[in-house]
């Protein structure tokens, strides 16, 4: 069996995912502050805001995602990382003093048109980081791991936080982190971190490299299949982070403690799945995990609007295990079978399609939360399952190794 720890023996991959850690951390913090921000303006129509919001973080990542993957390849990835994180520190130092709900929309899609321009680089960066190629499912499953098991924590302690420094004042401990994780990613060697396009020809036009990307993306059929299936896991998780707040704070009458722990199920899901994959991506059955994960997500959400608190643990964390089961591959497959000197084109361009899926699924997520409270879960479900269905039938990659 693999160790998923194994990455961290190398120095500069540890710098690296001390970095992120100590950034997600903090994300974790902002998030939960917007959530209960959104209640807090909304009430019971807190489900447009979130949406909207929502909608806004995706679309600046289809806008500048892809143009974004293209830099990743062209100029110094470290550079890109560290002034982003500067960028984002100012940007959410912001949040404490909105007074209406657009000011969290502006600042929001800003915050995440620098979110764009990281997060190719730091996907590339990852390979470069890892010596041994074995290890680079295990490098991006921890990496993956991490995001959702703080996912788990940040809202616990978020929630401790505010309730010691207030709702607002959480934003700044997200400030801090920023600058925390700057520090670890101008450590890294820029002689290992650097851009990915090393060769001395004429570089091609970016909306050239934009569509190459693009194109190296869908041609692999298990690659199309895996970033497909995304889309069943966006329809049915944009239920879940849309309207758990509504109907845990709204329909069942709790507390944000009580949300806290609901969202915090549907991360531990995720973050058992996260350390799963890394040893069940290795073996022949990465369809096997889509096919898994997609349909499981379809079905937990469905019973959603019907159960009491502690049956709604479970199923949320089935649903974030089912969730990470259908987004994971993908981010495998084309560290393993898309040359290096082109994974920052891809990276974006799969940062831009996989985040094109959650701009279609929050304003469905936003729309069911308003209008039909007593049934959002069990239609998101109905309309995740038939793409899942579709997308099975169709995409299925059957000549690929599985």
């Amino acid at each position: 069996m693999n160790n998923p720890f194994s990455p961290l023996k190398e120095k500069i991959f540890l710098k690296l995912y001390f970095s992120q850690t100590v950034s997600l951390l903090g994300d974790a913090f902002t998030w939960l502050g917007i959530a209960l921000l959104a209640f807090q303006f909304g009430g019971d129509h807190s489900a447009v805001i979130l949406a909207t919001a929502l909608t806004l973080r995706v679309t600046a990542f289809i806008l500048f995602g892809p143009y974004a993957g293209v830099l990743a390849d062209r100029i110094d990835r470290k550079k890109i990382m560290y002034i982003t994180h500067f960028v984002r520190m100012g940007i959410v130092s912001c949040l404490p003093f909105v007074t209406e709900a657009w000011q969290i929309y502006v600042l929001i899609f800003f915050l995440n048109i620098f979110n764009a321009f990281f997060t190719p680089a730091y996907k590339a960066a990852i390979p470069q980081s890892i010596k041994d190629e074995k290890n680079y499912s295990s490098g991006i499953a921890l990496s993956n791991a991490t995001n959702q098991l703080l996912s788990v924590l940040g809202p616990g302690l978020a929630g401790a936080a505010a309730a010691w420094l207030g709702i607002r004042q959480i934003f700044f401990v997200d400030a801090a982190t920023f600058i925390i994780a700057a520090v670890f990613i101008l450590s890294l060697p820029s002689l290992i971190i650097e851009k990915g396009v090393k060769s001395n020809a004429a570089q091609s036009k970016v909306w050239v490299d934009i569509i190459k990307g693009t194109k190296l993306l869908f041609t692999d059929k298990a690659i199309r299949f895996s970033l497909l299936m995304e889309l069943v896991a966006a329809i049915a998780g944009a239920q879940i982070l849309v309207n758990t707040v509504g109907y845990i704070k709204g329909q069942l009458q709790l507390t944000d403690k009580h949300y806290g722990y609901v969202m915090a199920a549907f991360g531990i899901g995720a973050v058992i799945a996260a350390f799963a994959s890394g040893n069940f991506d290795k073996s022949k059955n990465r369809v096997a995990s889509l096919m898994i994960g997609g349909g499981l997500v379809c079905v937990a959400i469905a019973f959603g609007n019907y159960l009491t608190y502690i049956p709604l643990l479970i199923l949320w964390l089935i649903a974030g295990f089912g969730q990470t089961l259908a987004e994971m591959p993908s981010q495998i497959l084309i560290a393993e079978n898309i040359p290096k000197e082109e994974h920052g084109k891809v990276y974006g361009a799969h940062f831009a399609w996989s985040h094109l899926w959650w701009a279609f699924a929050y304003p469905i997520a936003g729309f069911t939360g308003t209008h039909f409270k007593s049934k959002e879960f069990l239609i998101g479900a109905a309309l995740s399952m038939a793409f899942f269905i579709f997308i099975s039938f169709l995409y299925y990659p059957r000549t690929e190794k599985q």
